[in-house]
């Protein structure tokens, strides 16, 4: 893997300003923090805790990250979160330490696994879902892991990075609203 790194780390350095390489304090299990790799995909000066990208379009993204959030290598880095022991392969998507206050009991189940590279969420709606049923299904995987499970989450993982389905984030929460939106809830 590592020539498909250096030629996406060369890639990027190539065609914007920073580093190849977006850092980040995550939680981790029990909400033991580590730190989070990813290729940048955003321009430098893009707040790294605002709302994830809706659209290709988005104007924080870079020619490149755009390419590649569509193929998901800009998770790759994350595989030496997988190596240093923080992440797994499978289990809820690390996010960010902020977060955790937010969350009620039953959500923070979602901390007594590693956090993974993909999982139930990813597979069943990814950018489709809002946040709420994102951490329903991280509970869920948490409450039904077996080995079955993550299997099926691996190759359903592996064909919706072809097809390239709910990339983007359509809605963060349930209680966001669209424009004109507001007035009919």
């Amino acid at each position: 893997m590592l020539p498909i790194f250096a030629a996406i780390c060369i890639t990027i350095k190539l065609s914007s300003k920073g580093p190849a390489v977006f850092r980040q304090e995550r939680a981790g299990k029990n909400g033991k923090p580590f730190m989070f790799y990813k290729f940048r995909t955003m321009k430098t000066g893009a707040d790294p805790f605002g709302p994830s990208p809706k659209a290709a379009d988005d104007p924080r993204l870079t020619r490149v990250g755009k390419f590649l959030r569509e193929y998901s290598l800009d998770e790759l880095p994350q595989l030496f979160n997988v190596l240093k022991g923080d992440m797994s392969i499978i289990g809820p998507r690390p996010l960010y330490i902020s977060q955790m206050a937010e969350w009620d009991d039953r959500q923070k189940k979602r901390l007594l696994v590693k956090p993974g590279l993909t999982g139930l969420a990813q597979i069943s709606g990814r950018g489709a879902l809002t946040r709420e049923e994102k951490l329903e299904l991280d509970v869920k995987y948490v409450e039904t892991a077996s080995l079955w499970l993550d299997l099926k989450i691996v190759l359903v993982t592996i064909a919706q990075v072809f097809r390239r389905k709910s990339i983007y984030e359509k809605k963060y929460s349930q209680f966001e609203y669209t424009r004109g939106e507001r007035g009919k809830k």
